[in-house]
């Protein structure tokens, strides 16, 4: 099954009012969509854009007759960065709230802190996030890349231009330890050498030694799966001490959230990256949804990688509802599971049956004057890591994250 094009061209078109209907006419009877997102704290970057690109989601299901003759309510929960509140705002969510499904999470730890809450109640779950793969519960849709569609492919083309010593630089969380881990193997299966690899917990923001012991150890690459705010510097220091054009640079994280906006043009020329969106994309639906982005107030610069996954991941819920023709959870995920697909700006995202995460059309790109320019498309990548591990229509109880052996 896969959502109309023109159906979705029409529903961007129909929604450039306001992002939800009034208190009074939601009150009635609708359909509650629970989210929890971090809209402000440190990681606020990322989940205001996403959180608008939630409720424009929303905005244009409603204006197109809602799902299933109601219209869609948001319950949205600030979570502020913080965990304990993450795990909180899951429970008021069953219990209070009542909703019908939750989009949610950013860090790996946030999606953590809420699955479990979710599985037990029968909460339907989507986390719409790059992330490290390996998570195999039926509850859950996963709408990000995981490392074998996105580092799979940026890993031999940054070689490519480059050479075949590469340096990891990486977050010291479970995404980034597991992340370095598919770096060095995509490194090995291109005829490379990992000549060191280095963590950094989430507040280090000095990377002045990092760097000196990198020039020492004179790689052809540095790929740096690095993680928030305070990890931005170690690109902005890169190129102050000289580097950008001496070593080149990608990162599997760098631009999800518009950090390159932030970075000057000289700080972020040619950094090598691959996503599932760009702005650049010239494609009737990211038109579409940009000019829908700006009419409903966005800042026309401020959709990002993560913004328009959270936008898929509501989009294929609701086609999920709507053919299903029913909220009951299991009715619905027995929809997803056809195979069903949507057209977004980020090009077609199709549920793979098997590990509940999306096949995603990843695009090669470089940074060009705090745009991302596309060198090339690679059409629905599937995510073959977590694919290895998890088979949800063969062992449907499963719920598991698995530490993919690589």
């Amino acid at each position: 099954m896969s959502i109309n094009r023109r159906h979705f061209l029409a529903s961007a078109a129909a929604a450039t009012g306001a992002l939800m209907l009034p208190r009074a006419v939601m009150a009635a009877d609708t359909i509650k969509l629970g989210s929890v997102l971090d809209v402000s704290g440190i990681f606020d970057a990322y989940g205001k854009p996403m959180d608008m690109a939630l409720r424009l989601a929303v905005s244009q299901i409603n204006a197109d007759g809602g799902l299933l003759g109601k219209q869609v309510e948001v319950v949205g929960y600030d979570t502020q960065s913080d965990m304990a509140l993450y795990s909180q705002y899951a429970q008021q969510l069953v219990r209070q709230d009542k909703v019908d499904v939750v989009h949610g999470g950013i860090l790996s730890a946030s999606r953590e802190a809420i699955r479990q809450t979710l599985h037990k109640n029968k909460t339907l779950y989507f986390y719409n996030v790059l992330y490290e793969g390996g998570v195999c519960d039926r509850n859950i849709f996963i709408n990000g890349v995981t490392p074998a569609q996105q580092a799979e492919a940026l890993v031999p083309y940054a070689m490519g231009k480059s050479g075949k010593k590469v340096y990891i630089v990486a977050a010291d969380y479970n995404y980034g330890q597991i992340t370095a881990r598919w770096l060095q193997k995509f490194v090995a299966d291109n005829g490379g050498e990992t000549v060191g690899v280095d963590f950094f917990p989430l507040d280090v923001s000095d990377f002045g030694s990092t760097i000196a012991k990198i020039q020492t150890a004179g790689p052809d690459l540095v790929i740096a799966p690095l993680v928030g705010g305070a990890h931005l510097s170690f690109f902005r220091q890169w190129a102050a001490a000289g580097m950008k054009d001496r070593i080149a640079l990608a990162s599997t994280t760098l631009g999800v959230g518009n950090e390159h906006k932030v970075l000057t043009a000289e700080e972020g020329n040619g950094i090598m990256v691959a996503y599932n969106y760009s702005q650049e994309l010239e494609t009737p639906e990211n038109k579409a949804f940009k000019k829908a982005w700006v009419a409903a107030g966005g800042d026309a610069g401020g959709m990002h990688e993560l913004a328009v996954s959270n936008y898929h991941g509501v989009l294929t819920w609701a086609e999920g509802v709507r053919l299903a023709g029913s909220l009951e959870r299991d009715a619905i995920i027995d929809a997803l599971e056809t195979g069903i697909s949507i057209t977004g700006p980020g090009g077609k995202v199709t549920v793979d049956p098997k590990t509940h995460h999306a096949v995603l059309d990843v695009h090669l790109m470089e940074f060009e004057n705090q745009g991302m320019r596309v060198v090339e498309t690679l059409p629905q990548r599937q995510p073959i890591d977590t694919q290895a591990v998890c088979d949800l229509v063969a062992n449907p109880d499963d719920n598991t994250q698995y530490e993919i052996q690589i």
